[in-house]
């Protein structure tokens, strides 16, 4: 059971990553990037699927 529990954590990892990139290159005002970020890296499995759910989006599109 404990094995897997370093692949979870680096999987949370990952995608808050992404999440706090995303939202750096989201065109919202920097104060709700803040609150956004914050989110994140508090809760970081729950505010991860609240910002994938609801929250804002990067700008750009990777190709």
């Amino acid at each position: 059971m404990f094995e897997y529990a370093g692949i979870g954590g680096l999987i949370v990892l990952a995608l808050n990553i992404w999440a706090i990139v995303s939202i750096i290159g989201s065109g919202v005002a920097n104060g709700k990037k803040v609150l956004w970020i914050l989110l994140v890296l508090v809760l970081p499995i729950i505010g991860f699927v609240i910002w994938f759910l609801i929250g804002p989006r990067s700008s750009k599109m990777a190709v």
